[in-house]
């Protein structure tokens, strides 16, 4: 299904919106190798969720080529006890960037797998989206990605807009959020057994059961399997981006104490949400398309944690 005239990255200016995230700083060093002029502006110069500010950037700037990475972003916790904050914050700047960059040569919207209904059938089709009601505690976050995949569609409708959508699986990697407030479950699971091994604690809490199970891509096979979209895809079709596989969340933070080297004994926490039982995507479109990922989960945990580890402020000496 690739292009026999493959959308060419060279020569253009590429403009990455959200490039300080983890997605976005990932899509930045891939770019590297395409050959085109990166541009990018960080929070304090430009304000997405400011339809003026995000219209004069997009004039002043002219970009041909635009990945929308940018977005509030959280684990369960930040989406249940924020969600106004989720909901709004996401909504102005799909809006506003998707308006605005009407007019050039092609755009990536960035959405994620959170947008299927909760009990969706496994693993998730494309065509599964809107079909039930999604997981309560990142509703916010979805229904607003929804609506900005939705938007990007409309746009190609109503002004040949050449706009795709991807929806990526659960993410990780380096430049994650390691605050246990708003972290997603590798970065929180990550940082909980490597300070659990610091100070030779005895255990260490897991929310929930451990018997959900989630799929997980490397950050860097996001950003690979973006720039390939970007260059090989013309659909409407929101296209899922993941592995394939999934991993239950016992078998996970097994996984990382074993990467990380802690002896501390699991505890999981059964009065914690669970969130999705499974939620694992079918990436048949994207094989067809061309795209396979590269990463397996214990060499991107192993190069994950090597990156948090070189990333940690010093301790003071005891």
């Amino acid at each position: 299904m690739s292009n026999s005239h493959p959308f060419a990255l060279a020569g253009k200016k590429v403009w990455v919106a959200g490039h300080a995230g983890m997605v976005g700083s990932a899509i930045m060093r891939r770019l590297e190798r395409e050959n085109c002029t990166i541009i990018a502006a960080g929070r304090a110069e430009l304000d997405l969720r400011d339809q003026r500010q995000t219209e004069a950037f997009i004039a002043r700037e002219k970009p041909d080529v635009v990945f929308l990475a940018a977005a509030k972003v959280g684990g369960i916790l930040a989406n249940d006890s924020r969600p106004a904050e989720f909901l709004y914050d996401n909504l102005m700047i799909e809006a506003n960037v998707l308006h605005a960059a009407r007019g050039v040569e092609k755009l990536l919207f960035l959405g994620s797998s959170c947008i299927y209904p909760k009990l969706a059938a496994q693993p998730i089709r494309e065509d599964a989206l809107l079909t039930g009601p999604l997981e309560p505690t990142n509703e916010w976050y979805a229904i607003a990605k929804i609506a900005g995949l939705k938007l990007a569609q409309a746009y190609r409708r109503q002004y040949g807009a050449r706009f795709i959508s991807a929806m990526p699986t659960n993410l990780y990697g380096p430049h994650d959020n390691f605050d246990l407030a708003a972290s997603h479950v590798v970065p929180a699971l990550m940082r909980k057994i490597h300070e659990a091994k610091i100070a030779d604690a005895p255990e260490i809490e897991v929310w929930g059961t451990g018997r959900p199970s989630r799929e997980f891509l490397h950050v860097d096979d996001l950003a690979d399997a973006s720039v390939f979209l970007m260059t090989h895809y013309e659909g409407e079709v929101a296209v899922n981006v993941g592995t394939g596989e999934d991993i239950s969340i016992r078998d996970l933070a097994e996984l990382l104490t074993a990467i990380i080297g802690s002896n501390a004994r699991l505890r999981f926490d059964e009065t914690k949400p669970d969130g999705t039982p499974r939620k694992l995507l079918d990436v048949t479109l994207l094989h067809q398309i061309g795209w396979r990922h590269k990463i397996g989960l214990p060499d991107g945990l192993t190069k994950t944690y090597e990156w948090y580890r070189k990333s940690l402020v010093p301790l003071p000496p005891a």
